[in-house]
């Protein structure tokens, strides 16, 4: 809280005319911070809450001015372009506000509940004539739940139709709160196994599973599967999640996700390396496809 007792949290993104993340026309508002460390994450700089510096090596110039004002000593300079310690960066941005390249970018800023409300309601025409509203997605709103639930008070108090995107690992007491205001719901599944679940993501996938069925009893929910080449992308990986779904969450929605190499370049911006992937084929994808449209289960 502020001194002004005004709620903040730190958002990486607000995507306005979104019509992927819910019925209608959508504004979609990323929160930072996820308690997963998926192998393969789309969007690598949503994990840490905290803001962070992207860096984009190709367009520096070595010029130095980075290094003159950094405060903490993290920008340095090689001799083909300058670096950036991430043990020694607190992302302050000062960096990025001296760049003449735009070789340096922040990814997350601080913003109140009502800044947030203000940037969503500035397409309410658009929710009224299409069914839409607001999406919280993340990383995982979960992970910054009092921000996350006031968001959807707020939105709920303007007439608003609400959407949670969410990986369900959290408290149900916790998730319970926003499931009070929230329509619909976008649960990701990554795997049924939980041994497979721990080595991509770092954490067990049990109190997933057990809070999807709660999801199920009070809410409509659509089940999104990101499929991830080698990990949950055979023929059993699927028919064991879509078995699930129709025993277990009265028969949600399934949606599975190619896997693109959209998010992979991020990586090296953050000083990390991804971990290469190939992808699904058509015919690979129509096949699990019809797992789940054909009950082939």
């Amino acid at each position: 809280m502020t001194e002004n007792s005004e709620l903040k949290g730190v958002v990486f993104d607000i995507q306005r005319y979104s019509i992927h993340d819910g019925p209608g026309i959508r504004t979609s508002v990323f929160l930072k911070g996820c308690p997963l460390r998926c192998f393969w994450c789309q969007n690598p700089e949503s994990q840490m809450m905290v803001p962070q510096v992207l860096f984009y090596k190709d367009k520096c110039t070595n010029c130095g001015r980075c290094v003159e004002v950094c405060p903490t000593g993290a920008s340095g300079l090689s001799d083909m372009s300058s670096e950036v310690d991430r043990d020694k960066c607190i992302g302050c941005g000062k960096c990025v506000e001296v760049c003449p390249n735009e070789a340096r970018r922040i990814t997350g800023r601080y913003m109140t509940t009502d800044e947030v409300v203000s940037e969503v309601m500035k397409d309410v025409k658009f929710y009224r004539k299409s069914g839409g509203g607001v999406t919280l997605s993340g990383g995982e709103p979960l992970f910054q739940p009092e921000f996350a639930l006031e968001i959807l008070q707020k939105c709920k108090s303007m007439g608003l139709h609400t959407v949670l995107e969410t990986c369900g690992l959290a408290p149900w007491s916790t998730m319970e709160k926003l499931l009070a205001y929230v329509d619909y719901v976008l649960y990701d599944i990554k795997h049924l196994d939980t041994r497979k679940h721990r080595k991509g993501t770092k954490r067990s996938n049990e109190l997933i599973l057990e809070n999807a069925k709660m999801v199920s009893v009070c809410k409509p929910m659509k089940v999104r599967i990101p499929l991830i080449p080698a990990f949950n992308d055979s023929p059993d990986d699927i028919r064991a999640i879509a078995r699930f779904v129709k025993s277990e969450l009265d028969s949600a929605e399934m949606e599975l996700l190619a896997y693109n190499k959209m998010g992979e370049s991020k990586y090296e911006r953050l000083g990390r390396k991804p971990v290469p992937l190939g992808l699904q084929d058509e015919q690979h994808m129509q096949s699990l496809r019809d797992i789940v449209s054909l009950d082939l289960i």
